[in-house]
Protein backbone atom coordinates (compact mmCIF):
# COMPACT_ATOMS: atom_id res chain seq x y z
CA UNK A 1 0.00 0.00 0.00
CA UNK A 2 1.23 3.78 -0.48
CA UNK A 3 2.74 5.60 1.99
CA UNK A 4 3.87 8.92 2.77
CA UNK A 5 6.28 10.70 5.18
CA UNK A 6 5.46 10.06 8.68
CA UNK A 7 3.81 13.39 10.52
CA UNK A 8 4.74 14.65 13.90
CA UNK A 9 1.53 14.46 16.22
CA UNK A 10 1.33 18.11 16.63
CA UNK A 11 -0.80 18.22 13.12
CA UNK A 12 -3.06 20.71 13.37
CA UNK A 13 -4.93 23.48 11.14
CA UNK A 14 -1.62 26.22 11.17
CA UNK A 15 0.34 23.12 8.87
CA UNK A 16 -2.80 22.93 6.52
CA UNK A 17 -2.54 26.90 6.16
CA UNK A 18 1.32 27.05 6.29
CA UNK A 19 1.83 24.77 3.17
CA UNK A 20 -1.19 26.07 1.10
CA UNK A 21 -0.04 29.52 1.13
CA UNK A 22 3.71 28.27 0.43
CA UNK A 23 2.14 25.57 -2.50
CA UNK A 24 -1.26 26.72 -3.45
CA UNK A 25 -0.81 24.08 -6.36
CA UNK A 26 -2.36 21.80 -3.54
CA UNK A 27 -5.39 23.76 -2.56
CA UNK A 28 -5.92 24.55 -6.47
CA UNK A 29 -6.45 21.08 -7.13
CA UNK A 30 -8.09 19.97 -3.99
CA UNK A 31 -11.03 23.00 -4.20
CA UNK A 32 -11.12 22.30 -8.47
CA UNK A 33 -11.97 18.53 -7.08
CA UNK A 34 -14.23 20.32 -4.81
CA UNK A 35 -16.58 21.92 -6.34
CA UNK A 36 -17.95 18.33 -7.56
CA UNK A 37 -18.97 18.34 -3.44
CA UNK A 38 -20.85 21.87 -3.95
CA UNK A 39 -22.74 20.40 -6.87
CA UNK A 40 -23.48 17.21 -4.85
CA UNK A 41 -24.80 19.49 -1.76
CA UNK A 42 -26.54 21.95 -4.30
CA UNK A 43 -28.61 19.09 -5.90
CA UNK A 44 -29.58 17.29 -2.28
CA UNK A 45 -31.05 20.90 -0.77
CA UNK A 46 -32.04 22.78 -3.41
CA UNK A 47 -35.47 20.23 -3.97
CA UNK A 48 -35.76 20.90 -0.38
CA UNK A 49 -37.12 24.62 -1.07
CA UNK A 50 -38.29 23.59 -4.84
CA UNK A 51 -40.63 20.95 -3.96
CA UNK A 52 -42.97 23.41 -2.43
CA UNK A 53 -43.39 25.44 -5.29
CA UNK A 54 -43.91 21.98 -7.37
CA UNK A 55 -46.36 20.90 -5.33
CA UNK A 56 -47.98 24.35 -6.31
CA UNK A 57 -47.33 23.93 -9.90
CA UNK A 58 -48.17 20.45 -10.10
CA UNK A 59 -51.82 19.44 -8.08
CA UNK A 60 -51.04 15.31 -8.62
CA UNK A 61 -47.83 16.01 -6.31
CA UNK A 62 -49.21 18.15 -3.96
CA UNK A 63 -52.01 15.04 -3.52
CA UNK A 64 -49.48 12.60 -3.21
CA UNK A 65 -47.08 12.42 -1.00
CA UNK A 66 -45.39 9.02 -2.55
CA UNK A 67 -45.07 11.57 -5.80
CA UNK A 68 -43.53 13.88 -3.56
CA UNK A 69 -40.86 11.57 -2.29
CA UNK A 70 -40.13 10.24 -5.38
CA UNK A 71 -39.06 13.31 -6.63
CA UNK A 72 -36.68 13.84 -3.99
CA UNK A 73 -35.19 10.37 -3.67
CA UNK A 74 -34.99 9.24 -6.96
CA UNK A 75 -32.09 11.62 -7.55
CA UNK A 76 -30.77 9.38 -4.49
CA UNK A 77 -31.62 5.87 -6.84
CA UNK A 78 -29.46 7.82 -9.50
CA UNK A 79 -26.45 8.46 -7.11
CA UNK A 80 -26.67 4.24 -5.74
CA UNK A 81 -26.13 3.59 -9.55
CA UNK A 82 -23.05 6.41 -10.19
CA UNK A 83 -21.61 5.38 -7.35
CA UNK A 84 -21.26 1.98 -8.50
CA UNK A 85 -20.36 2.63 -11.74
CA UNK A 86 -17.80 5.33 -10.29
CA UNK A 87 -15.87 2.51 -8.76
CA UNK A 88 -15.29 1.13 -11.97
CA UNK A 89 -14.75 4.63 -14.05
CA UNK A 90 -12.38 5.50 -11.14
CA UNK A 91 -10.37 2.23 -11.00
CA UNK A 92 -10.19 2.22 -15.36
CA UNK A 93 -10.06 5.79 -16.43
CA UNK A 94 -9.13 7.33 -13.76
CA UNK A 95 -10.60 10.14 -10.88
CA UNK A 96 -10.23 13.09 -13.08
CA UNK A 97 -12.14 11.39 -16.03
CA UNK A 98 -14.84 10.34 -13.32
CA UNK A 99 -15.33 13.81 -11.71
CA UNK A 100 -15.69 15.06 -15.88
CA UNK A 101 -18.28 12.73 -16.41
CA UNK A 102 -20.36 13.64 -13.26
CA UNK A 103 -20.00 17.05 -14.51
CA UNK A 104 -21.69 16.22 -17.57
CA UNK A 105 -24.58 14.25 -15.84
CA UNK A 106 -24.96 17.33 -13.65
CA UNK A 107 -25.59 19.82 -16.69
CA UNK A 108 -27.59 17.55 -18.65
CA UNK A 109 -29.91 16.83 -15.62
CA UNK A 110 -30.03 20.51 -14.82
CA UNK A 111 -31.68 21.60 -18.00
CA UNK A 112 -33.83 18.55 -17.78
CA UNK A 113 -35.48 19.53 -14.73
CA UNK A 114 -35.49 22.80 -15.42
CA UNK A 115 -37.50 22.31 -18.18
CA UNK A 116 -40.15 19.66 -17.41
CA UNK A 117 -43.28 19.57 -18.59
CA UNK A 118 -44.45 16.91 -16.16
CA UNK A 119 -43.62 15.15 -13.08
CA UNK A 120 -42.14 12.34 -14.78
CA UNK A 121 -39.99 14.55 -16.97
CA UNK A 122 -38.90 15.92 -13.13
CA UNK A 123 -38.25 12.52 -11.98
CA UNK A 124 -36.13 11.80 -15.26
CA UNK A 125 -34.07 14.64 -14.98
CA UNK A 126 -33.81 13.97 -11.00
CA UNK A 127 -32.10 10.34 -12.31
CA UNK A 128 -29.63 11.72 -14.12
CA UNK A 129 -28.50 14.54 -11.71
CA UNK A 130 -28.18 11.67 -9.25
CA UNK A 131 -25.95 9.91 -11.25
CA UNK A 132 -23.60 12.13 -11.27
CA UNK A 133 -23.74 13.18 -7.58
CA UNK A 134 -23.05 9.62 -6.98
CA UNK A 135 -19.87 9.48 -8.96
CA UNK A 136 -19.05 12.73 -7.49
CA UNK A 137 -19.94 11.73 -3.89
CA UNK A 138 -16.74 8.99 -3.88
CA UNK A 139 -14.77 10.81 -6.75
CA UNK A 140 -14.30 14.15 -4.89
CA UNK A 141 -12.77 13.35 -1.61
CA UNK A 142 -10.46 10.00 -3.21
CA UNK A 143 -9.08 12.17 -6.05
CA UNK A 144 -8.01 15.16 -3.10
CA UNK A 145 -6.86 12.45 -0.75
CA UNK A 146 -4.38 10.62 -2.96
CA UNK A 147 -3.21 14.45 -4.11
CA UNK A 148 -2.44 15.64 -1.06
CA UNK A 149 0.38 15.66 1.47
CA UNK A 150 -0.18 12.88 4.76
CA UNK A 151 -0.13 15.78 7.40
CA UNK A 152 -2.87 17.32 5.75
CA UNK A 153 -4.75 14.85 4.00
CA UNK A 154 -7.29 14.98 6.78
CA UNK A 155 -8.07 19.13 6.03
CA UNK A 156 -8.08 18.92 2.88
CA UNK A 157 -10.67 16.07 1.98
CA UNK A 158 -12.96 18.15 4.46
CA UNK A 159 -12.80 20.99 2.28
CA UNK A 160 -15.11 18.81 0.40
CA UNK A 161 -17.34 18.14 3.05
CA UNK A 162 -17.13 22.23 3.46
CA UNK A 163 -18.30 22.35 0.00
CA UNK A 164 -20.94 19.99 0.05
CA UNK A 165 -22.52 22.10 2.86
CA UNK A 166 -21.66 25.35 1.06
CA UNK A 167 -23.86 23.80 -2.26
CA UNK A 168 -26.49 23.13 0.31
CA UNK A 169 -26.33 26.68 1.61
CA UNK A 170 -26.27 28.19 -1.52
CA UNK A 171 -29.21 26.24 -2.49
CA UNK A 172 -31.47 27.33 0.09
CA UNK A 173 -30.29 30.99 -1.01
CA UNK A 174 -31.10 30.49 -4.38
CA UNK A 175 -34.40 29.38 -3.54
CA UNK A 176 -35.16 32.37 -1.51
CA UNK A 177 -33.93 34.48 -4.22
CA UNK A 178 -36.43 33.04 -6.62
CA UNK A 179 -39.53 32.88 -3.93
CA UNK A 180 -40.88 36.02 -6.26
CA UNK A 181 -39.43 34.76 -9.65
CA UNK A 182 -41.84 33.59 -12.39
CA UNK A 183 -40.64 29.95 -12.83
CA UNK A 184 -39.28 29.81 -8.99
CA UNK A 185 -38.40 26.12 -9.27
CA UNK A 186 -37.50 25.80 -13.04
CA UNK A 187 -34.38 28.54 -12.13
CA UNK A 188 -33.85 26.53 -8.57
CA UNK A 189 -32.84 23.60 -10.09
CA UNK A 190 -31.61 24.84 -13.71
CA UNK A 191 -28.92 26.78 -11.94
CA UNK A 192 -27.13 23.92 -10.89
CA UNK A 193 -25.96 23.78 -14.45
CA UNK A 194 -23.73 26.27 -14.05
CA UNK A 195 -21.10 25.15 -11.26
CA UNK A 196 -21.10 21.86 -13.21
CA UNK A 197 -19.44 23.78 -16.20
CA UNK A 198 -17.19 25.76 -14.10
CA UNK A 199 -15.90 22.53 -13.02
CA UNK A 200 -15.53 20.52 -16.36
CA UNK A 201 -13.72 23.75 -17.61
CA UNK A 202 -10.94 23.73 -14.31
CA UNK A 203 -10.53 19.65 -14.29
CA UNK A 204 -9.55 20.10 -17.86
CA UNK A 205 -6.83 21.93 -16.79
CA UNK A 206 -5.79 19.60 -13.82
CA UNK A 207 -3.57 16.23 -13.59
CA UNK A 208 -4.65 12.51 -12.94
CA UNK A 209 -4.38 11.55 -9.45
CA UNK A 210 -0.64 10.69 -9.08
CA UNK A 211 -1.09 7.57 -7.74
CA UNK A 212 -3.22 6.15 -10.00
CA UNK A 213 -0.89 7.35 -12.85
CA UNK A 214 1.76 5.43 -10.30
CA UNK A 215 -0.57 2.03 -10.44
CA UNK A 216 -1.63 2.68 -13.88
CA UNK A 217 2.57 2.29 -14.96
CA UNK A 218 3.02 5.95 -16.08
CA UNK A 219 5.17 6.79 -13.81
CA UNK A 220 7.03 9.90 -14.91
CA UNK A 221 4.10 11.59 -14.82
CA UNK A 222 3.08 11.17 -11.50
CA UNK A 223 6.45 12.15 -10.59
CA UNK A 224 6.17 15.41 -12.02
CA UNK A 225 3.15 15.73 -9.99
CA UNK A 226 4.21 14.65 -6.79
CA UNK A 227 7.19 17.29 -7.42
CA UNK A 228 4.51 19.90 -7.56
CA UNK A 229 2.87 18.63 -4.23
CA UNK A 230 5.30 17.93 -2.07
CA UNK A 231 8.28 19.85 -0.65
CA UNK A 232 11.55 18.79 -2.23
CA UNK A 233 12.95 16.99 0.87
CA UNK A 234 10.35 14.60 0.85
CA UNK A 235 9.20 14.26 -3.05
CA UNK A 236 12.32 10.85 -3.26
CA UNK A 237 10.67 8.76 0.18
CA UNK A 238 6.79 9.58 -1.21
CA UNK A 239 7.84 8.22 -4.71
CA UNK A 240 10.20 5.26 -3.36
CA UNK A 241 6.87 4.46 -0.88
CA UNK A 242 4.65 4.51 -3.78
CA UNK A 243 7.37 2.65 -5.77
CA UNK A 244 7.52 -0.35 -3.11
CA UNK A 245 3.52 -0.48 -3.05
CA UNK A 246 3.19 -1.41 -6.88
CA UNK A 247 6.22 -3.53 -6.29
CA UNK A 248 4.41 -5.32 -3.51
CA UNK A 249 0.93 -5.90 -5.47
CA UNK A 250 3.33 -7.27 -8.42
CA UNK A 251 4.39 -9.93 -6.11
CA UNK A 252 0.50 -10.60 -5.15
CA UNK A 253 -0.19 -10.83 -8.61
CA UNK A 254 -2.58 -7.60 -8.40
CA UNK A 255 -2.53 -6.90 -11.71
CA UNK A 256 -5.71 -9.35 -11.92
CA UNK A 257 -8.79 -7.14 -12.32
CA UNK A 258 -9.75 -6.28 -8.32
CA UNK A 259 -13.09 -9.17 -7.31
CA UNK A 260 -15.52 -9.19 -4.61
CA UNK A 261 -13.73 -12.11 -3.42
CA UNK A 262 -10.45 -11.19 -3.45
CA UNK A 263 -11.75 -7.91 -1.00
CA UNK A 264 -13.11 -10.13 1.26
CA UNK A 265 -10.45 -12.67 1.59
CA UNK A 266 -8.24 -9.87 2.36
CA UNK A 267 -8.58 -9.19 6.45
CA UNK A 268 -7.30 -5.69 6.32
CA UNK A 269 -9.65 -4.68 3.59
CA UNK A 270 -12.38 -6.58 4.52
CA UNK A 271 -12.63 -5.03 8.33
CA UNK A 272 -11.92 -1.15 5.89
CA UNK A 273 -14.75 -2.18 4.06
CA UNK A 274 -16.89 -2.70 7.35
CA UNK A 275 -15.73 0.33 8.72
CA UNK A 276 -16.57 2.32 5.65
CA UNK A 277 -19.82 1.24 5.08
CA UNK A 278 -20.73 1.31 8.42
CA UNK A 279 -20.15 5.31 9.08
CA UNK A 280 -21.69 6.14 5.67
CA UNK A 281 -24.40 3.99 6.56
CA UNK A 282 -24.89 5.67 10.61
CA UNK A 283 -24.48 8.88 8.67
CA UNK A 284 -28.02 8.50 6.35
CA UNK A 285 -29.23 6.92 9.56
CA UNK A 286 -28.99 9.11 12.25
CA UNK A 287 -31.80 11.27 9.76
CA UNK A 288 -28.98 14.06 8.55
CA UNK A 289 -31.35 14.14 4.75
CA UNK A 290 -34.51 14.40 6.47
CA UNK A 291 -33.34 17.75 7.67
CA UNK A 292 -31.51 18.68 4.57
CA UNK A 293 -34.58 17.20 1.99
CA UNK A 294 -37.19 18.04 4.30
CA UNK A 295 -36.21 21.21 5.85
CA UNK A 296 -38.72 23.72 4.81
CA UNK A 297 -41.52 20.65 5.34
CA UNK A 298 -39.93 19.99 9.09
CA UNK A 299 -39.96 24.00 9.35
CA UNK A 300 -43.73 24.19 8.76
CA UNK A 301 -44.37 21.09 10.52
CA UNK A 302 -42.99 23.24 13.79
CA UNK A 303 -45.97 25.84 12.56
CA UNK A 304 -44.70 28.12 10.50
CA UNK A 305 -47.10 27.87 7.99
CA UNK A 306 -45.45 30.44 4.93
CA UNK A 307 -43.42 28.76 2.40
CA UNK A 308 -40.75 32.11 2.45
CA UNK A 309 -40.37 31.66 5.86
CA UNK A 310 -39.70 28.19 5.69
CA UNK A 311 -37.04 29.25 3.48
CA UNK A 312 -35.68 31.58 5.23
CA UNK A 313 -35.27 29.50 8.66
CA UNK A 314 -34.34 26.81 6.42
CA UNK A 315 -30.96 28.76 5.27
CA UNK A 316 -30.59 29.57 8.21
CA UNK A 317 -30.09 26.22 9.71
CA UNK A 318 -28.05 25.20 6.43
CA UNK A 319 -25.53 28.57 7.36
CA UNK A 320 -25.15 26.33 10.35
CA UNK A 321 -24.48 23.38 8.33
CA UNK A 322 -21.94 25.11 6.71
CA UNK A 323 -19.95 26.92 9.52
CA UNK A 324 -19.79 23.36 11.29
CA UNK A 325 -17.91 21.89 8.10
CA UNK A 326 -14.93 25.00 9.08
CA UNK A 327 -14.87 23.53 12.57
CA UNK A 328 -13.94 20.15 10.89
CA UNK A 329 -11.14 21.02 8.70
CA UNK A 330 -9.38 23.55 12.05
CA UNK A 331 -9.90 20.37 14.28
CA UNK A 332 -9.94 16.92 12.15
CA UNK A 333 -6.06 16.95 12.10
CA UNK A 334 -5.91 18.07 15.46
CA UNK A 335 -8.14 16.34 17.51
CA UNK A 336 -8.79 13.27 15.55
CA UNK A 337 -11.20 11.80 13.60
CA UNK A 338 -12.54 9.44 15.84
CA UNK A 339 -13.11 12.23 18.50
CA UNK A 340 -14.82 14.30 16.47
CA UNK A 341 -17.16 11.54 15.92
CA UNK A 342 -17.59 10.92 19.46
CA UNK A 343 -18.42 14.59 19.96
CA UNK A 344 -20.80 14.91 17.17
CA UNK A 345 -23.15 11.61 18.10
CA UNK A 346 -23.89 12.82 21.39
CA UNK A 347 -24.62 16.54 20.22
CA UNK A 348 -26.81 14.75 17.61
CA UNK A 349 -28.62 12.45 20.31
CA UNK A 350 -29.06 15.30 22.44
CA UNK A 351 -30.53 17.53 19.69
CA UNK A 352 -32.77 14.56 18.64
CA UNK A 353 -34.55 14.22 22.00
CA UNK A 354 -35.19 18.34 22.25
CA UNK A 355 -36.81 17.86 18.15
CA UNK A 356 -38.82 14.65 20.08
CA UNK A 357 -39.84 16.34 23.06
CA UNK A 358 -40.86 19.65 20.92
CA UNK A 359 -42.99 17.87 18.81
CA UNK A 360 -44.38 15.59 20.85
CA UNK A 361 -45.55 18.40 22.93
CA UNK A 362 -46.91 20.35 19.51
CA UNK A 363 -49.09 17.65 19.25
CA UNK A 364 -50.72 17.69 22.12
CA UNK A 365 -51.38 20.97 21.90
CA UNK A 366 -52.67 21.58 18.57
CA UNK A 367 -55.41 23.90 18.37
CA UNK A 368 -58.93 22.83 18.34
CA UNK A 369 -60.80 23.18 15.42
CA UNK A 370 -63.75 25.68 15.58
CA UNK A 371 -67.12 24.93 14.37
CA UNK A 372 -68.47 28.29 13.95
CA UNK A 373 -65.82 29.44 12.05
CA UNK A 374 -65.25 26.40 10.17
CA UNK A 375 -69.28 26.72 9.33
CA UNK A 376 -68.51 30.74 7.82
CA UNK A 377 -66.75 28.67 4.86
CA UNK A 378 -69.72 27.83 3.76
CA UNK A 379 -70.13 24.30 2.16
CA UNK A 380 -66.39 24.14 2.06
CA UNK A 381 -65.77 22.07 4.86
CA UNK A 382 -63.61 19.01 5.65
CA UNK A 383 -65.55 16.09 4.21
CA UNK A 384 -64.26 13.68 7.29
CA UNK A 385 -65.39 16.55 9.67
CA UNK A 386 -68.79 15.89 11.40
CA UNK A 387 -70.07 18.44 13.84
CA UNK A 388 -71.15 18.55 16.08
CA UNK A 389 -70.64 15.45 17.50
CA UNK A 390 -66.94 16.11 16.42
CA UNK A 391 -64.02 17.48 18.28
CA UNK A 392 -61.19 17.62 16.12
CA UNK A 393 -57.72 19.54 16.57
CA UNK A 394 -55.39 21.21 14.05
CA UNK A 395 -53.77 17.47 13.70
CA UNK A 396 -56.75 15.37 13.24
CA UNK A 397 -58.18 18.02 10.43
CA UNK A 398 -54.15 17.84 8.58
CA UNK A 399 -54.00 14.38 9.01
CA UNK A 400 -57.56 13.55 7.31
CA UNK A 401 -55.50 15.98 4.22
CA UNK A 402 -57.92 18.73 4.62
CA UNK A 403 -56.42 22.68 5.22
CA UNK A 404 -57.07 24.52 8.60
CA UNK A 405 -56.94 28.25 8.68
CA UNK A 406 -55.84 29.55 11.87
CA UNK A 407 -56.15 33.03 13.52
CA UNK A 408 -54.15 35.47 12.24
CA UNK A 409 -53.72 37.31 15.30
CA UNK A 410 -54.04 34.16 17.83
CA UNK A 411 -52.85 30.97 15.90
CA UNK A 412 -53.59 28.81 19.19
CA UNK A 413 -57.20 29.93 18.84
CA UNK A 414 -60.08 27.45 17.07
CA UNK A 415 -59.05 27.44 13.48
CA UNK A 416 -61.58 26.04 10.41
CA UNK A 417 -61.10 23.02 9.19
CA UNK A 418 -61.99 23.00 5.23
CA UNK A 419 -61.17 21.12 2.11
CA UNK A 420 -57.69 21.95 0.69
CA UNK A 421 -57.28 24.15 -2.37
CA UNK A 422 -55.62 26.83 -3.62
CA UNK A 423 -59.11 28.88 -3.71
CA UNK A 424 -60.05 28.39 0.49
CA UNK A 425 -56.26 29.29 0.77
CA UNK A 426 -56.34 32.38 -0.97
CA UNK A 427 -59.85 33.17 1.04
CA UNK A 428 -58.08 31.94 4.39
CA UNK A 429 -55.25 34.22 4.01
CA UNK A 430 -57.35 37.20 2.48
CA UNK A 431 -59.29 37.72 6.15
CA UNK A 432 -55.99 37.54 7.94
CA UNK A 433 -55.26 33.72 8.47
CA UNK A 434 -52.49 31.53 8.96
CA UNK A 435 -52.89 28.20 6.05
CA UNK A 436 -51.77 25.44 7.44
CA UNK A 437 -51.71 22.08 5.07
CA UNK A 438 -48.47 20.53 6.84
CA UNK A 439 -48.34 20.43 10.46
CA UNK A 440 -49.88 23.17 12.53
CA UNK A 441 -49.70 26.24 14.82
CA UNK A 442 -47.63 25.90 17.85
CA UNK A 443 -46.03 27.31 20.40
CA UNK A 444 -43.31 24.85 20.50
CA UNK A 445 -42.54 25.98 17.11
CA UNK A 446 -38.73 27.91 18.58
CA UNK A 447 -38.00 24.95 20.28
CA UNK A 448 -38.68 22.38 17.63
CA UNK A 449 -35.81 24.89 15.51
CA UNK A 450 -33.19 25.05 18.63
CA UNK A 451 -33.32 21.44 18.21
CA UNK A 452 -32.88 21.64 14.50
CA UNK A 453 -30.00 24.31 15.07
CA UNK A 454 -28.02 22.07 17.48
CA UNK A 455 -28.10 18.96 15.39
CA UNK A 456 -27.00 20.20 12.78
CA UNK A 457 -24.20 22.37 14.29
CA UNK A 458 -23.04 18.68 15.86
CA UNK A 459 -23.72 16.96 12.90
CA UNK A 460 -21.75 18.67 10.26
CA UNK A 461 -17.87 18.68 11.56
CA UNK A 462 -18.02 14.78 12.70
CA UNK A 463 -20.40 12.79 11.16
CA UNK A 464 -20.99 14.59 8.16
CA UNK A 465 -17.57 15.13 6.81
CA UNK A 466 -15.48 12.10 9.25
CA UNK A 467 -16.96 8.96 7.32
CA UNK A 468 -15.91 10.90 3.62
CA UNK A 469 -12.51 11.44 5.05
CA UNK A 470 -12.20 8.16 6.29
CA UNK A 471 -13.34 6.66 3.51
CA UNK A 472 -10.45 7.84 1.59
CA UNK A 473 -7.74 6.83 3.98
CA UNK A 474 -8.50 3.18 4.94
CA UNK A 475 -8.43 0.99 1.53
CA UNK A 476 -5.32 0.00 0.05
CA UNK A 477 -4.59 1.43 -3.70
CA UNK A 478 -5.79 -1.39 -5.56
CA UNK A 479 -8.98 -1.66 -3.99
CA UNK A 480 -9.61 2.03 -3.33
CA UNK A 481 -11.46 2.66 -6.74
CA UNK A 482 -13.38 -0.53 -5.98
CA UNK A 483 -14.35 -0.55 -2.10
CA UNK A 484 -15.24 3.32 -2.69
CA UNK A 485 -17.54 2.79 -4.92
CA UNK A 486 -19.26 -0.09 -3.01
CA UNK A 487 -19.30 2.17 0.51
CA UNK A 488 -20.50 5.36 -1.91
CA UNK A 489 -23.53 3.14 -3.24
CA UNK A 490 -24.36 1.30 0.40
CA UNK A 491 -24.92 5.15 1.27
CA UNK A 492 -26.99 5.84 -1.30
CA UNK A 493 -29.37 2.72 -1.01
CA UNK A 494 -28.89 4.49 2.78
CA UNK A 495 -29.80 7.62 1.59
CA UNK A 496 -32.68 6.04 -0.45
CA UNK A 497 -34.22 4.46 2.38
CA UNK A 498 -34.80 7.47 4.64
CA UNK A 499 -36.27 10.08 2.09
CA UNK A 500 -38.27 7.65 0.50
CA UNK A 501 -40.06 6.58 3.79
CA UNK A 502 -39.49 9.85 6.19
CA UNK A 503 -42.63 11.59 4.81
CA UNK A 504 -44.56 8.54 5.05
CA UNK A 505 -43.32 7.66 8.51
CA UNK A 506 -44.55 11.13 9.89
CA UNK A 507 -47.80 10.95 8.37
CA UNK A 508 -48.17 7.21 10.23
CA UNK A 509 -46.32 7.27 13.54
CA UNK A 510 -46.07 11.43 13.84
CA UNK A 511 -42.90 13.67 13.70
CA UNK A 512 -41.72 12.92 17.05
CA UNK A 513 -41.66 9.15 17.27
CA UNK A 514 -40.01 9.72 13.86
CA UNK A 515 -37.00 11.84 15.32
CA UNK A 516 -37.53 9.26 18.54
CA UNK A 517 -35.95 6.63 15.57
CA UNK A 518 -33.18 8.51 14.80
CA UNK A 519 -31.90 9.01 18.23
CA UNK A 520 -32.03 5.37 19.03
CA UNK A 521 -29.59 4.75 15.68
CA UNK A 522 -27.76 7.61 16.60
CA UNK A 523 -26.84 5.55 20.12
CA UNK A 524 -25.83 2.71 18.09
CA UNK A 525 -23.76 4.68 16.26
CA UNK A 526 -21.87 5.56 19.07
CA UNK A 527 -21.52 2.13 19.98
CA UNK A 528 -20.12 0.99 16.61
CA UNK A 529 -18.10 4.38 16.23
CA UNK A 530 -16.16 4.15 19.96
CA UNK A 531 -15.50 0.13 19.45
CA UNK A 532 -14.62 -0.35 15.71
CA UNK A 533 -13.23 2.80 14.50
CA UNK A 534 -9.24 3.32 14.26
CA UNK A 535 -7.83 6.92 14.68
CA UNK A 536 -5.81 7.21 11.38
CA UNK A 537 -4.96 10.97 12.16
CA UNK A 538 -1.63 11.67 10.20
CA UNK A 539 -0.52 8.32 9.63
CA UNK A 540 0.51 7.35 6.58
CA UNK A 541 -1.30 4.72 4.07
CA UNK A 542 0.25 1.59 4.70
CA UNK A 543 0.49 2.23 8.47
CA UNK A 544 -3.31 2.11 8.44
CA UNK A 545 -3.64 -1.39 6.55
CA UNK A 546 -0.87 -2.56 8.87
CA UNK A 547 -2.94 -1.26 12.06
CA UNK A 548 -6.47 -2.88 10.51
CA UNK A 549 -4.66 -6.18 9.72
CA UNK A 550 -3.60 -6.58 13.52
CA UNK A 551 -6.65 -5.89 15.03
CA UNK A 552 -10.69 -5.31 14.65
CA UNK A 553 -11.56 -3.36 18.27
CA UNK A 554 -10.11 0.02 18.17
CA UNK A 555 -11.52 1.34 21.42
CA UNK A 556 -8.33 3.59 22.23
CA UNK A 557 -8.82 7.68 20.57
CA UNK A 558 -5.41 7.22 19.77
CA UNK A 559 -3.40 5.72 17.31
CA UNK A 560 -0.20 6.03 18.69
CA UNK A 561 2.30 2.71 18.61
CA UNK A 562 3.35 1.08 21.71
Amino acid sequence: MEGGIQPTDGVAFKDCISIVRTNPYVLRMAFSAGVGGLLFGYDTGVISGALLYIRDDFEEVDRKTFLQESIVSMAVAGAIVGAAAGGWMNDRFGRKTAILIADFFFFVGSIIMATAPNPAVLIAGRILVGFGVGIASMTAPLYISEASPAKIRGALVSTNGFLITAGQFLSYLINLAFTEVPGTWRWMLGVAGLPALMQFILMLSLPESPRWLFRAGRVEEAKVILEKIYPPREVAAEIQALQDSVNAESEENSTEKVSIGQIFKTKSVRRALVIGIGLLVFQQFVGINTVMYYSPTIVQLAGFASNKTALLLSLITSGINAFGSIISIYFIDRTGRKKLLIISLAGVIISLAILTGAFHQASIESPPVGRAVTASFGGNTCPTYQPPSATWNCAQCIFAECGFCASGTEKMLPGACVVSNSTLKDQCEGGSGLWYTRGCPSNFGWLALLGLAMYILFFSPGMGTVPWVVNSEIYPLRFRGTCSGIAAATLWVSNLIVAQTFLSLTETIGVAWTFMIFGLISMGAMVFVVMLIPETKGLPFEEVETMLEKKLLHVSSSNRRG
